[in-house]
């Protein structure tokens, strides 16, 4: 075994090998594989091979069709046969939550290219005359979709891999890893040491064992799935003698199970709510081929709905149960990325559909490490979506909730409720007793909306306007003429100081960062390429010494991204203040009256302009109070001691003569910042989208180039835009409005996609910030939307909707 190479994964599952294959492919053919037994020797060995493209993440759909597409063309590559099936697939419907599920996921399916065909109960027969239709009101099918034989794919990517100077080395077990002073990772295993500059992880179900050598949190822990093949059935065998195309595999989404042949017979996998974690520590060291007991009375209630949609499974004996292990994470996506705090460690864990993902996941980190960034939008799969709090106990009750959801209906509102509350502010419980039905962020509780007396505290979910919306309307028709209090404590904070802070702010910011002390800009971080990466507030305290917020959704992201990119010298320091201040925004036309009251300060325009900050006592308490908001109207951000919270919140909330004071959720901000067309990471800004092409321009100095992605915006620039950001007015809507990710259409023709919406509660329209074709970008283009399976007429219109003068914000 030689003892450099560029790049190194640890891992011989199907994707483990994947990235070496496609590290190879793009020309690191100084990269090797280390697999501790044989190759699909864990997870992908017992695995059912299924195809599912049906995913309502962006980032996960994306990936999915990647790998769908490879192992199309992979047996002609490298001349060995991945036994792919293109038997297409069924999801059938029994419900019309479930029908408008489907009608969003065609959506976004068809924003990135992948098509889906509705059936009729009738037409199910057609195509699966085995099934019942009895309760059927409809299915999607996948015309490209099917099933795989995994441990032969795993084996065509090996060979492909080696075609390409790939190395692999089988019964090598990794015993120790280290970091050495020059970056350089060393690996010492049973064959001997290995040094390298990136270090993969693909571990699967010993992402735990790994977590351990490397120091550093893994959130995976698998949870066991089981399927059932059955003896031969006559019919089946008929069907095959007659010269029938294969059944395609079939999905019972209200049953939790999939089906599909196996050998003239039927393979039946369920989805059952009580499933458990296992290798919570990882498996044994020895551990190969391994599967667990069978436990068929978990599984009855799945296998009785099975024999009522298709009889014949139960008219045949079982020829074997499979009970294994699969990797799973709290929300069941997968950790596609780069490990926080650790420079070239990358992971490729927690893969619950790894045959599915494993081609689309392996190119696109492939892609990220050699590139230094991948070409589509990782955030849904980005491994630093999570923080430390997730391990252990709280790990097991969320990927066992995770599995157990996996044919629950996805609705874009929801919120799981599994191993919460987790983290809560002081303010919980006076929230709470104001009626607060939360959400969470980060592991933060935090208010959804809130619950008027006599209604209960309880969340309702929807694909059309949910039980909330009035509630809603009613938070921002009050913010709107009076005073409401937001709890954004959730949001990431730090501290950034030292000699040299303000030159380094100014090397990984896109823009100036603020000269004199209180002032406040945004600043824009970009991705190498040119996209945009993060979104930060940056207020100067004193000379060298900057607050810096953004996101708590993306606090691992945002903070880690700094982090990296610290000069070596020390000059330079981080200090996370996230869990040490709370924030409350405090908004409304008579906010200022609200502060003035409490307060010995000068609040007027002159005295405290807008984007400036003072340091100010509320009543008993004090606070870092910042005139910036996210709902456009006058207001202010109070960021203050965690310690005092309670006290400031209780002074806010003191009767003040003539001023109403309010809380309000995150729903209501929602809606009132797409009235005002402001973007969110994620969404409108993307490493999928330049700077420019998100309406950033006044926020770029393209003259910084020095600067992160400056110069390869420039030329993103020069060779052209083929993207506008928009906000949209749709029309003649009743009872659903737009989520993200609905296709924009100009005579039949794909031209963008929405990537925000909701209802503008203050201008009383249905509203979409979007992404589309330049040429469609003109305010006053009629375009249509895709909302749930129908088309609605949307017009182009101005930015920000409401008060697009700004006179509310900065003079009110």
């Amino acid at each position: 075994m030689k003892n450099y190479a560029r790049a190194v994964v640890i891992g011989g599952g199907v994707v483990g090998v994947s990235t070496l294959y496609h590290l190879a492919k793009s020309g690191w053919t100084d990269s090797c594989l280390l697999e501790r037994k044989d190759l699909a020797s864990g997870s992908t060995w017992h695995a059912a091979g299924l195809l599912p493209l049906f995913n309502m993440s962006y980032s996960v759909g994306q990936i999915h069709k990647y790998s769908i597409q490879l192992y199309k063309q992979l047996q002609n590559e490298t001349g060995q046969d991945v036994g792919f099936r293109n038997v297409t697939n069924i999801r059938l419907a029994t419900t019309k939550d479930r029908i408008d599920e489907y009608q969003h996921y065609a959506g976004v399916a068809k924003t990135i290219g992948v098509d889906v065909n509705f059936l009729t109960p009738e037409e199910i027969i057609d195509i699966w005359p085995l099934a019942r239709i009895e309760g059927l009101i409809g299915a999607i099918q996948h015309s490209h979709d099917g099933y795989i034989q995994p441990s032969e794919l795993t084996q065509a990517l090996a060979r492909g891999a080696r075609i390409y100077g790939g190395t692999i080395h089988r019964n090598t077990s990794v015993l120790e890893i280290n970091k050495k002073p020059n970056g350089e990772w060393q690996v010492i295993t049973n064959q001997g040491e290995m040094i390298c500059e990136h270090l993969i992880s693909a571990t699967g179900n010993f992402a735990q064992k790994t977590a351990k050598l490397l120091s550093i949190n893994i959130p995976v822990i698998p949870v066991e799935h089981q399927f059932i093949v059955t003896e031969p059935h006559p019919a089946i065998i008929e069907r095959h003698e007659k010269g029938s195309p294969e059944l395609a595999v079939l999905r019972e989404s209200d049953g939790s199970w999939y089906m599909r042949e196996e050998n003239g017979g039927l393979l039946l996998g369920p989805y059952e709510k009580d499933a458990p974690a296992c290798y919570v520590n990882g498996p044994d060291d020895e551990s190969e081929y391994e599967l667990f007991q069978e436990d068929l009375d978990r599984l009855e209630p799945h296998i009785e709905s099975a024999i009522k949609r298709v009889p014949a499974f139960g008219e045949v004996g079982i020829k074997r149960v499979f009970n294994g292990a699969i990797a799973y994470t709290p929300d069941g996506s997968p950790l596609v990325g780069p490990a926080s705090n650790m420079k070239n460690l990358w992971l490729n864990e927690g893969h619950s559909f790894g045959i599915t993902a494993a081609g689309g996941a392996g190119y696109h980190l492939a892609e990220w490490i050699t590139e230094g960034e991948s070409s589509i939008d990782m955030l849904g799969v980005d491994p630093r979506r999570f923080g430390p709090y997730a391990k252990n106990k709280f790990l097991i009750k969320k990927n066992e909730e995770a599995y157990a959801n996996v044919f629950t209906v996805h609705y874009p509102d929801e919120e799981r409720i599994a191993a919460r509350p987790l983290k809560t502010a002081p303010c919980y419980d006076r929230m709470l007793k104001k009626g607060a039905v939360f959400g969470q962020s980060f592991g933060w509780e935090r208010p959804n909306w809130f619950a008027p007396k006599g209604v209960k505290k309880e969340d309702h979910w929807s694909f059309r306007r949910s039980k909330w919306f009035n509630f809603v309307a009613d938070e921002v028709s009050h913010v709107a003429s009076n005073v409401g209090i937001l709890d954004m404590t959730p949001f990431a904070k730090m501290r950034v100081s030292g000699p040299h802070a303000a030159k380094f702010l100014n090397k990984i910011f896109a823009s100036k960062i603020p000269k004199e002390n209180g002032n406040i800009c945004l600043a824009y971080g970009l991705s190498q390429g040119g996209g945009v990466h993060s979104e930060f507030t940056v207020t100067k305290e004193s000379e060298n010494r900057f607050y810096l917020v953004s996101a708590g959704g993306y606090k691992g992201i945002d903070h880690d991204w700094i982090k990296k990119q610290l000069p070596l010298d020390y000059s330079v320091r981080i200090d996370d203040l996230t869990t040490q201040l709370g924030v409350f925004v405090v908004a409304g036309p008579r906010s200022r009256e609200l502060l003035q009251s409490l307060s010995s300060a000068d609040f007027s325009d002159e005295a405290f302009p807008w984007m400036t900050s003072k340091d100010l006592s509320i009543g008993l308490a004090y606070a870092k109070v910042l005139r910036i908001n996210f709902v456009g109207e006058l207001g202010y951000e109070l960021h203050h001691p965690i310690e005092i919270q309670n006290c400031l919140l209780d002074t806010l909330f003191e009767p003040v003569s003539n001023i109403d004071v309010k809380p309000f959720g995150i729903r209501a901000m929602n809606s009132m910042r797409i009235e005002k067309s402001y973007k969110m990471p994620g969404a409108e800004l993307s490493v999928e989208y330049c700077a420019l092409e998100s309406g950033l321009t006044r926020f770029i100095d393209l003259t910084k180039t020095d600067s992160i992605g400056i110069k390869n915006l420039i030329n993103w620039k020069e060779k052209g835009l083929k993207n506008k950001f928009v906000t949209l007015e749709v029309k003649d809507i009743q009872d659903m409005d737009p989520f993200g990710n609905n296709p924009l259409l100009y005579d039949n023709k794909l031209i963008g996609r929405s990537t925000s919406g909701s209802f503008g509660f203050r201008v009383n329209k249905s509203l979409a910030l979007a992404m589309v074709k330049p040429d469609f970008a003109l305010v006053g283009t009629r375009l249509q939307i895709e909302i749930l399976g129908y088309r609605y007429s949307c017009n182009v219109i101005g930015d920000s909707p409401y008060d697009p003068k700004n006179l509310r914000i900065i003079s009110a």
